[in-house]
């Protein structure tokens, strides 16, 4: 009887979990739009669910209904299983015009048994050429994993999992440009570029394998600060801590207020570069052989930015 009460207990706890966690899960069609695809974009599971397939004819895309200026944003994100190679998976933040700015993680797929790459850059003012690159420590085929990006006036920070992988500090100060003005949208997409996403081009597409889905969950951008929506209202006060531009005063605070990382952030940061950065734009002297830029040669010596 009592082994009967508590397997009754275990199935209304997991049952109950289980409710609170689809309460608790993001839908899609509150925030997002699919924008390109051609039907190759689908909003699925009441709106927890966003697949986005590629074939040979087209990729697919989205793109969040809102403009932020300042945010953390966060994605969860199964990428295409199996033989991937050509395929780039993206979740980024752009601006618009000529002289946009950019925060991108880019997954370029593989064959199978060999690791994705995921390959992040920032632009600002239109120029790149900020590429660093990483192996993953688990297969972010098999389930979902977590990607966000912090992007406040002080630093942008690249985390997976909660991890920090990647910072790129503000250095104003020191003539390097760093995005601050243009109001930027998320986007996502699913697209053939076996010109160079594996191995420099040299590994091509197989449509046999197609068509390719990368799947997504948990859009969560809580914590940005909302600078326009697409029915045209727009905000006309600029986030700050515990303003009313983010949804609660205490994380927009948190994040926002942050000069840089903590110890144990670092910490951490450090030990992802050290095992699994495959590029860094910083060391390479022949790329830039009239000398490495200037966020390269001056981040450690200024520790204020």
């Amino acid at each position: 009887m009592v082994s009967q009460t508590l397997l009754l207990m275990s199935i209304s706890l997991f049952v109950g979990l289980n409710i609170l966690l689809v309460a608790q899960a993001k839908d899609f069609n509150q925030n997002i739009d699919i924008t390109w695809g051609d039907g190759r974009g689908n909003i699925l599971n009441n709106g927890t669910l966003l697949n986005l397939s590629l074939d040979q004819s087209s990729g697919s895309g989205f793109q969040s209904k809102a403009e932020y200026l300042y945010g953390k944003v966060d994605m969860q994100i199964k990428l295409v299983p199996g033989n991937s190679a050509g395929t780039v998976t993206t979740f980024y933040l752009k601006s618009q015009g000529l002289t946009w700015d950019e925060i991108d993680f880019e997954f370029l797929g593989n064959a199978s048994g060999d690791p994705y790459i995921l390959h992040t850059n920032i632009y600002t003012q239109g120029k790149g050429d900020r590429e660093q690159q990483f192996y993953l420590w688990f297969d972010p085929t098999a389930e979902f994993h977590n990607y966000s990006i912090l992007w406040n006036p002080s630093h942008i920070v690249f985390y997976v999992d909660g991890k920090p992988i990647r910072e790129f500090k503000n250095l104003e100060a020191m003539s390097v440009a760093y995005p601050k003005s243009q109001p930027m949208r998320m986007y996502g997409s699913l697209w053939n570029a076996d010109d160079w996403a594996t191995r420099g081009g040299l590994v091509k597409t197989n449509w046999s394998q197609g068509p390719f889905v990368a799947s997504f969950m948990n859009y969560n951008s809580d914590n940005a600060c909302v600078w326009s929506i697409d029915n045209g209202i727009t905000s006309t006060t600029p986030c700050s801590p515990g303003g009313l531009s983010s949804s609660s005063s205490s994380s927009t605070s948190e994040w926002f207020s942050q000069r840089g990382m903590d110890s144990s952030s670092k910490k951490v940061l450090r030990w992802v570069q050290r095992k699994f950065m495959v590029y860094n734009y910083c060391k390479d002297k022949k790329r830039f052989s009239h000398g490495l830029p200037i966020e390269c040669t001056v981040k450690n010596k200024n520790k204020k930015y």
